[in-house]
């Protein structure tokens, strides 16, 4: 009986975590979030992107999480993890997905080896995030036209700037997200934009620029002095906002090359 009332007691504390916006993210079980998703099965897939899969999480009384499950066999899985539950703890802003609650448990196995059955261990590393039913602002945009208003389109650039803006200017120690693409933007049921995804995120130092020889990212939505030079600033994350921007308003995936395009060439790309 003691068993199933913390068990109980942790499913309440991640239904209140849904409701109560202030709240902190706590642990949640592995066999929880299975029963939820079904045991993570593709009927409650919402997507899948690079580091893992994100699942649709039904709790008894209907509220809805979504579950990012990562990739345990990916380079540097458990640094992404610790680092997006990092962040994601410490962010408070409604441009900013909100982290529920989050999991970490080594699961053991058998399976056959050199003829005879052998344990081994994997570890399961999952984030509980706030559910944005409206999915991510890159299927609004991947077919090559943009299928928004401008008016909606300018709300969501807005958001998006707030949220930058706060990430950068608004909290202690300053946060560059790094992976800024339409696929890491979500949008609510008012279309209301939220930045996700804060794996590759680093704290931004007192000196305004960092160095670093390893260059993670998405090309097309790195800045120059990033792929060329491994130079981090604000300005990293300002380039990839500009490149959304073009891509929102003029719905072209390939926009041209910034050195050897003039003003009016933009322009003409976007009318």
């Amino acid at each position: 009986m003691h068993g199933k009332s913390n068990k109980r007691r942790k499913h309440d504390n991640l239904e209140s975590q849904l409701q109560d916006q202030s709240s902190e993210a706590q642990a949640v079980s592995l066999n929880h979030l299975e029963k939820i998703t079904n045991n993570f099965s593709d009927e409650r897939l919402l997507g899948k992107g690079g580091t893992g899969f994100v699942y649709k999480g039904v709790e008894q009384s209907g509220e809805i999480i979504a579950v990012k499950r990562l990739m345990p066999s990916m380079v540097g899985a458990q640094s992404l993890f610790e680092n997006e539950v990092h962040h994601l703890m410490r962010l408070r802003h409604p441009n900013i997905v909100r982290l529920t609650g989050y999991c970490y448990e080594t699961k053991k196995f058998i399976l056959e080896y050199k003829g005879k059955n052998v344990f081994g261990e994997r570890p399961e590393m999952l984030l509980c995030l706030e559910y944005l039913p409206k999915g991510s602002l890159d299927g609004y945009i991947s077919d090559g036209s943009s299928q928004l208003d401008w008016h909606t389109c300018y709300k969501i650039i807005e958001g998006i700037c707030n949220g930058l803006h706060y990430l950068h200017e608004q909290i202690d120690k300053s946060v560059l997200h790094l992976d800024l693409k339409p696929a890491n933007v979500l949008l609510d049921n008012n279309l209301a934009p939220k930045l996700t995804d804060f794996g590759l995120s680093k704290l931004l130092d007192q000196y305004q620029t960092m160095f670093t020889p390893n260059r993670f990212g998405t090309l097309g939505y790195m800045a120059p002095e990033y792929i060329d030079e491994g130079t981090i600033t604000p300005k990293t994350d300002i380039f990839s906002f500009g490149v959304i921007i073009m891509e929102l308003i003029t719905g072209h995936r390939d926009y041209p090359s910034v050195a050897g395009t003039s003003s009016d060439g933009f322009i003409e790309l976007g009318t």
